[in-house]
């Protein structure tokens, strides 16, 4: 039987949140970032979750978080690696070969929803490939390695690239075993290393505004604010 499977990252250290803690444990609302991400998989039609944790903090996801708040899907907690990319490849390799889909996702974006990662499982299954994303609300600016502007892209093409990112397993496991064959630098999302490749198209998915990545003190102080927004719109 094929399964659909979620890798969620969270192996960042978080400096920019000038804390000692990483930025996946800080509290929320009371409860560990991470802990988002994982219950709205857990909620999803998802089968399994591989957890890819920084070295020497496995033993502090199971307990204080897989345990603690009941995230059953958890079917392993593995090391990452030093790069972003590296920790998906961990989490690529740790899946059953009778993985179908694969879905992978930023422990440090705890505002996804069920809704929005079935709507990912169902888009994956139409076009093979894609990523989360929303239409940029400002103007985008490219510049040159002097400082000055080179040119404006047209607003109306422009997205800023979210998670979850969504593929078939064999398509994206391949990607990344031709990518650590020959490796480079500058990967920040697993479209980029599928768009090596060349001859796959990547979907793009609408997601949220709401779905933001915990970078920033400030950023709490924003994934806060939606959530007492969403408990107030549930009343």
């Amino acid at each position: 039987m094929s399964k659909t499977a979620a890798i969620v990252l969270a192996g960042g250290r978080g400096t920019r949140m000038k804390s000692n803690v990483p930025k996946q444990y800080m509290l929320l609302a009371g409860n560990p970032v991470l802990y988002y991400s994982l219950k709205a998989f857990e909620e999803s039609s998802v089968d399994e979750i591989v957890l890819v944790t920084g070295e020497g903090e496995e033993e502090y996801c199971r307990t204080h978080i897989v345990e603690a708040f009941g995230i059953s899907k958890v079917t392993k907690i593995v090391k990452g690696g030093k790069e972003r990319y590296h920790s998906v490849y961990q989490g690529l390799l740790n899946l059953d070969e009778d993985t179908e889909l694969v879905l992978i996702h930023d422990g440090a974006r705890p505002l996804i929803t069920p809704d929005m990662i079935e709507e990912t499982i169902t888009q994956t299954r139409l076009y093979g490939a894609c990523v989360v994303g929303v239409p940029t609300k400002d103007t985008v600016k490219l510049i040159g390695e002097d400082g000055f502007v080179e040119t404006t892209p047209d607003r109306s093409r422009v997205w800023i690239v979210q998670t979850p990112q969504s593929f078939y397993y064999k398509l994206i496991r391949t990607a990344y075993d031709k990518l650590f064959e020959t490796p480079v630098q500058g990967i920040t999302d697993d479209a980029m290393v599928l768009e090596r490749m060349g001859d796959h198209p990547i979907r793009m998915v609408e997601g949220s505004y709401m779905n933001i990545k915990i970078t920033t003190p400030e950023d709490i102080q924003a994934a806060e604010g939606f959530l007492e927004h969403e408990k107030e719109l549930q009343k």
